[in-house]
């Protein structure tokens, strides 16, 4: 058995495959369950409330930090092409409106959180939440300096309380 600490490693379906073969089948899996959890929202003005923040915090917790990190960036082209992965659409334009900082934060977070999960943080629910709360911050760190860039900082500061 592998002793690795990443739990898609220890899944034994997946030994013997071509590990190429496995990472694609990953990474499009991954941006599949972001495109879902995208279309999940609480509409709000100017950044819907949706699931992908737990779809990151579970791709950042199972995936390893390359393949997590690929993921994401996947999931970014996938939309800059115009494909509508994101919550209202897709397109380039779309990587640099107000939802955007949330998108980078995002891949950032899931790296740092995948880079916890090896480390041994994703055994114990303890420090799961630690690894997840850090990836919180990033994301909101990104997304609120980056929206508050667009439309004002005291706007964007609104919208944490909204998420707290």
């Amino acid at each position: 058995m592998n002793n690795s600490r990443i739990l898609i490693n220890n899944l034994k379906i997946l030994q013997g495959v071509n590990h190429n073969i496995v990472n694609i089948a990953l990474i499009l899996f991954g941006t599949l369950l972001l495109t879902i959890s995208a279309k999940v929202q609480v509409p709000f003005w100017p950044v819907p409330m949706t699931m992908q923040t737990f779809v990151v915090f579970l791709i950042g917790s199972t995936y390893g930090v390359r393949l997590s990190f690929l993921t994401l960036c996947a999931y970014l082209l996938e939309g800059a092409i115009g494909l509508p992965v994101f919550a209202t659409g897709g397109g380039i334009t779309y990587l640099m409106g107000p939802t955007a900082g949330y998108l980078y934060g995002m891949t950032i977070a899931v790296a740092v959180i995948s880079y916890f999960a090896n480390k041994g943080y994703s055994i114990s629910y303890m420090k799961s939440f630690i690894s997840i709360v850090l990836g919180s911050i990033i994301i909101f760190a990104f997304g609120v300096l980056y929206l508050g860039s667009i439309i004002g900082y005291n706007k964007a500061s609104w919208i944490i309380s909204i998420y707290t």
